[in-house]
């Protein structure tokens, strides 16, 4: 019960500015992949897919646990599939220390941000625009960040040049449809999900984002870190679109005054 409090109280805490109610338990989405006579995805005059540009803004599902076990979390969104996390020993010991303590110790509580996949998880809006050589993602949470990835067929900075920070480095590339982002240099401060599995600079995260219909981006990220993980590990959902949605703007400080409220065990 404690939990399910904690978690409410998060929801309240960062809830869309726009006063709709976020989709924590994904019933938009799955009431939007029911639909019948959805337009198909718009095009860009180079063919590739529009990916919302300045016509609206994805509101991402809340995933608590991208691997989908439920736990504390059973009440959030749930990814497509479960996952039988291939945990080393220190990382199953450090996801279960955080999942007990009702992951009281969250780097995003304290305003930092979510990092790379857990933007995509997280109910804010955020928005996506092409430009020719680069891909700019601009999110309303996450401390209003914003993202860009490369597509002018640069290679990544070689290890020893690349200053990890919290949304690595991204480089992407057209597969079809759909828009590849291969992720590394990302630092260790951030938490994978809500529920606290963890990571090392070792991450290597590939992203696949697929707009299915006017309504609907598939997202998918593949978590290869062989610092926590045995083997590769991936997990997937689906982003609801709202034309015309504008994020707004959203203050998040590391003196977050609110988290003596989120006490855990």
């Amino acid at each position: 019960m404690k939990r399910n409090l904690v978690w409410l109280l998060g929801a309240v805490l960062f809830a869309h500015g726009s006063g709709n109610a976020q989709d924590f338990d994904g019933k938009k989405v799955a009431a939007a992949l029911t639909r019948k006579n959805i337009p198909p995805a718009p095009r860009l005059p180079d063919g590739h897919p529009d990916l919302g540009n300045d016509k609206g803004a994805w509101e991402p599902p809340g995933v608590g646990d991208m691997a989908g076990t439920g736990g504390g979390f059973a009440g959030t969104a749930q990814p497509e599939k479960k996952v039988d996390v291939p945990f080393l020993p220190w990382a199953k010991a450090a996801y279960d220390q955080r999942n007990a303590s009702i992951t009281k110790d969250d780097p995003e509580g304290f305003c930092l941000p979510s990092g790379i996949p857990r933007m995509y998880a997280t109910s804010f809006p955020f928005q996506i625009y092409q430009m020719p050589n680069r891909i700019l993602f601009v999110f309303e949470g996450g401390a209003h960040m914003w993202r860009v990835v490369y597509t002018d067929g640069r290679k990544h900075t070689p290890p020893d040049k690349l200053n990890p920070t919290y949304l690595g480095e991204g480089i992407g590339h057209w597969e079809g449809d759909t828009l590849v982002v291969d992720v590394t240099g990302l630092n260790d401060r951030s938490w994978v999900d809500a529920a606290g599995h963890p990571h090392t600079e070792q991450l290597h995260v590939i992203e696949r984002f697929t707009r299915v219909n006017e309504l609907i981006l598939h997202y998918e990220a593949t978590i290869d870190d062989p610092g926590a993980y045995s083997k590769p590990w991936t997990t997937s959902w689906n982003i609801l679109f709202h034309p015309g949605m504008e994020p707004f703007e959203y203050i998040c400080q590391e003196n977050n005054a609110d988290l003596k409220h989120l006490v855990g065990k």
